[in-house]
């Protein structure tokens, strides 16, 4: 283990408290169930009469997913770890963001007819798990996810960098391409999300959270990249450990129910493009009464919070297969940063010059030496502008996986509009689930 990962899983362990194991087992498996309020909020029962999810795929790119908790087992597929460099995907440490958005898309609950424990929006979705935390910005995993049957992307995390955008644009592409849709977290620090990555770039569907009355979660980043909202406040699900439960707030979850939504429409439509599946839930996503009249996409709200069942049920024309998605963007960022990053061929190439040619060995000696002065120039001015600047670049703001703090259940009211009113849950003892690891730690 690395030090920074030993770090941040002592980090996570104080966020979560000491008893992340030792709470879970005494939330009752029927209490898990009713505090899911999403499920009713949705009209959950209504919508697995029209789709499940089945024979449709889900990757989730976060810390790992563990295929053995017994709300999950049997859905969870053979995976990548991108960390360890194997194709184990469980997670370590005892982390469980990546089960919790596991158990968000496609747990099936356990007992008899699986009416206990957390279930997700998509029961019957399989999980493709992929262990990354971003180091290249998730390019790796993007298109091992699409290579190895993904129909839809889930990452709930942030980046602290993407040294290389034309790699990332160019997996965005192929991903669309494919026809699987890309679905980022903007993040959870309460700003604009368009200095934020990787959902600042164009072609993702970049999500923020709402709570349960269905006005925005007041940490849910903003601005031109968020598409649409989704829950993300008191959302149980599973956890660490063989039986473990945990609460959570942040647009991780809201990310993974749009993600869950689309494996619904994947299922039903699986015809349509990815902009065309996307453009369902825009169409028929609803807004809280303070918002009405909004001009839509709305920097907070995007397109609105998702209504799966309208989306599933609703008469919407397929529409263009860009959807509202970003893709004519997304194609010229590849085309500029292509063009710009445009080098001259390597000597493996079979286009590049060799002695054969008609070059002399002289003349690449001489240009080998020219290149070596620019170089020790370019290193010397380096050194001499980080010293200036006291030894480097600031370090990144702080992001991560996500809770919005230890906040306890509360007494709120239910999604407006056409979702059906129900009870406030009765306070439950879940831990919190961990925050995610600052900017830099990946």
């Amino acid at each position: 283990m690395s030090f920074t990962r030993a770090l941040r899983a002592v980090g996570a362990a104080a966020a979560a408290g000491a008893l992340l194991f030792a709470a879970a087992p005494t939330a009752s498996a029927d209490q898990v169930r009713d505090d899911q309020w999403v499920l009713s909020a949705f009209s959950a029962d209504k919508i697995w009469d029209v789709a499940t999810g089945k024979g449709v795929t889900v990757a989730v790119i976060d810390e790992g997913v563990d295929a053995n908790h017994p709300d999950l087992k049997g859905n969870v597929l053979a995976g990548k770890d991108f960390k360890s460099g194997d194709d184990d995907a469980s997670p370590e440490d005892g982390d469980s963001h990546g089960t919790g958005m596991a158990g968000d898309i496609a747990a099936h609950g356990h007992g008899a007819n699986g009416e206990n424990g957390v279930k997700g929006l998509a029961p019957e979705a399989k999980i493709l798990p992929i262990r990354d935390f971003g180091g290249d910005c998730f390019v790796r995993s993007i298109r091992y996810a699409v290579d190895h049957g993904a129909q839809v992307i889930n990452i709930s995390q942030t980046a602290s960098s993407c040294a290389d955008k034309s790699s990332v644009l160019k997996a965005i592409a192929y991903a669309d391409g494919k026809g699987v849709p890309v679905v980022v977290s903007s993040g959870n620090e309460g700003k604009n999300a368009d200095d934020v990555l990787p959902v600042s770039y164009p072609g993702i569907v970049g999500v923020g959270a709402v709570s349960r009355s269905g006005e925005i979660w007041s940490k849910s980043n903003y601005g031109d990249s968020v598409l649409l909202t989704a829950p993300g406040d008191g959302i149980v699900s599973t956890g660490s450990g063989p039986s473990g439960y945990a609460k959570s707030d942040g647009t991780s979850d809201a990310t993974a129910y749009v993600s869950s939504a689309l494996a619904l429409l994947k299922q039903k439509f699986p015809e349509l493009s990815a902009g065309q599946l996307v453009n369902r839930l825009a169409k028929t996503a609803g807004l809280p009464a303070s918002a009405k009249g909004t001009s839509l996409p709305d920097e907070h709200y995007g397109y609105g919070f998702i209504q799966p069942l309208a989306a599933l049920t609703k008469d919407v024309p397929a529409g263009s297969k860009n959807g509202p998605l970003k893709i004519d963007q997304l194609n010229a960022a590849v085309g500029k940063t292509s063009s710009d990053g445009a080098s001259a061929p390597s000597s493996s190439s079979p286009d590049a010059a060799s002695d054969s040619g008609g070059i002399s060995t002289g003349l690449i000696i001489g240009i080998a030496a020219g290149v070596l002065v620019v170089l020790a120039i370019v290193v010397i001015v380096i050194m001499r502008s980080r010293k200036n600047n006291g030894g480097g670049p600031p370090p990144p703001p702080g992001g991560g996986w996500g809770g919005g703090g230890n906040q306890p259940y509360a007494a709120q009211q239910p999604y407006p509009g056409s979702y059906p009113q129900q009870a406030p849950p009765a306070p439950g003892s879940y831990p919190q689930a961990p925050s995610q690891p600052p900017y830099g730690q990946q």
